[in-house]
């Protein structure tokens, strides 16, 4: 299955992406594909909207783009969550694996 199908595309030099999010972690960390959605560590606790914005920031140094070139399309206030990053500069390399 290409990571198009899954939970990566691209979309008028967009890249949008499916997440799972997982908070409180040792670390921030792209880890990889689960399923159908690319799994993500971050420090931040999920309280007061401090690790939606930890999110946004740390994809946003991972690409290489401005923190307000990243968007949060859906997911809030869940852990499974789609994101709109403004033309990348850079994918980073757990983005681009097949598993």
């Amino acid at each position: 299955m290409s990571a198009e199908a899954r939970g990566l595309r691209w979309e008028d030099g967009d890249l949008i992406l499916d997440l799972r999010i997982q908070p409180r972690a040792s670390r921030d960390e792209i880890v990889g594909w689960q399923g159908e959605r690319i799994k993500v560590r971050i420090t931040a606790p999920p309280v007061d909207g401090k690790a939606n914005a930890h999110l946004l920031a740390f994809l946003a140094k991972s690409c290489g783009v401005a923190k307000s070139r990243v968007q949060l399309l859906s997911g809030e206030t869940g852990r499974d969550k789609r994101v709109r990053i403004q033309a990348p500069a850079r994918v980073p390399g757990p983005l681009t694996e097949q598993t």
